[in-house]
């Protein structure tokens, strides 16, 4: 097909999109069944609901078409988030649930000899690659992967071949993959385009989706003070350079860089978007390299009711608890996270290491103090959090409260990366 690339650092408008979106099923006009793959609703700043939207108005008076969101290991969207992502035009019965535990088929092994050499020999396993079975046997004359690309904690920047691998993929490549990240190091990792997990996804895409008819349609979204998502760049085709332009502009985009370390940042965790922890926390990722030695990150979590987006991790955290990389590497080397190590790469990427503190605002009635203490973290009421830090005042950046005290907010911590330098 012909690649379609779009750039505007005004904002890409709704009819220059949707002839984007137009350009591109007019080169495939024997459809009759597509499968649609867009993010779930902890990417709802991703601007993938509305191509979705898009997709399926255009495709459905003349083809089957299925959405089928990528959750990972993410719980599946309620009826009230589909509507608020995709609108009210696709029907329930359009949408197919990913179950990452059941679905997936093996499609083949990244070889051992090939994770010990991108990973400097610090990860020596080989990683099976699995898809939902429905990408092979679905019979789909073409597959859509709808995405943003923005900096990301296990793969350095998000989507393109991460969406099909991890967003609809299976336990085994989502356990080691993110482990081998996580050994690896997060903080090497954010904001890179060739990182250790990339160069697996990348190895999987060329030797196992060769043979789909697989197209990206890659995002770069910011948001605006007012709440306003803006499309800045659209990339659509199935080679890896919608990617690589997506992530050159988003690493425009997204990554703030600050001139000096924050003693203290506020995080806002919007409370329709992020609702445990194990998404929750893209407000250490993405801020702890703008946090000072000695500082203290505050997240602000209203809608925070759990640990993990399923009760299999949501027990292993509670159990084992952000308490730093060596304590959870002697854990692992004693099998605690058998066929498990999703949660230990998590663990391990949700510690400060000691080198700033840590305090979850969380409502009592949804997470308790106690809850909170255990996994590691340090805990205060949200509503008396609030009081301190409003986050319908502040503004994203330096903000100077009352009191005096010099704090750094950041609104959707989702939506960027936060350094110094």
């Amino acid at each position: 097909m012909q690649e379609i690339y779009l750039t505007d650092r005004e904002g890409i408008s709704p009819s220059r999109t949707e002839q984007a979106i137009r350009q591109l099923i007019g080169q495939y006009p024997d459809l009759r069944n597509v499968l649609i793959i867009p993010p779930d609703y902890t990417r709802c700043y991703s601007y993938a609901g509305e191509l979705t939207q898009i997709l399926y108005r255009i495709l459905s008076p003349h083809a089957a078409v299925h959405v089928m969101p990528a959750l990972g290991t993410h719980m599946p969207m309620d009826a009230a988030e589909r509507r608020s992502m995709f609108g009210d035009a696709i029907p329930d019965s359009a949408f197919l649930v990913h179950n990452w535990q059941a679905d997936a088929i093996p499609i083949g092994t990244v070889p051992k000899a090939f994770t010990e050499e991108i990973s400097g020999g610090l990860y020596g396993e080989s990683i099976e690659a699995e898809v939902n079975w429905r990408l092979l046997e679905g019979r789909y004359d073409l597959i859509l992967s709808v995405g943003q690309v923005v900096p990301h904690e296990v793969v350095g920047m998000a989507n393109y071949s991460k969406n099909i691998f991890v967003g609809v993929g299976g336990r085994q490549m989502i356990n080691k993959s993110h482990l081998l990240s996580a050994i690896c190091g997060m903080e090497r990792a954010l904001g890179v385009v060739d990182t250790p997990a990339r160069k697996v996804f990348d190895y999987a895409q060329e030797h196992f989706l060769s043979g789909l008819p697989l197209v990206y349609l890659q995002t770069v979204t910011t948001l605006s003070p007012q709440g306003t998502v803006s499309l800045k760049g659209l990339y659509i085709g199935p080679s890896r350079r919608p990617f690589e332009l997506a992530a050159a502009l988003s690493q425009e985009l997204n990554i703030v860089h600050l001139e000096k370390y924050a003693k203290k940042v506020v995080a806002f965790l919007d409370p329709h978007e992020l609702k445990t922890t194990w998404v929750g926390n893209k407000g250490i990722y993405r801020t702890r390299m703008a946090v000072a030695d000695g500082g203290n990150l505050v997240i602000l979590a209203p809608g925070v009711k759990a640990f993990g987006e399923n009760p299999e991790m949501d027990g292993m955290i509670r159990r084992y608890g952000y308490k730093g990389r060596e304590y959870i590497l002697n854990l692992l080397r004693q099998g605690a996270f058998e066929n498990r190590t999703m949660a230990a790469a998590h663990l391990i990427q949700g510690s400060s290491e000691g080198r700033f503190t840590v305090t979850y605002c969380t409502r009592p009635q949804l997470l308790s103090r106690e809850e909170i203490q255990q996994a590691g973290y340090g805990w205060e009421d949200y509503g008396k959090a609030v009081s301190a830090y409003r986050p319908e005042t502040l503004k994203d950046g330096w903000n100077t409260l009352e009191n005096g005290e010099e704090i750094y907010f950041v609104r959707t911590p989702a939506l960027g990366l936060w350094k110094v330098g």
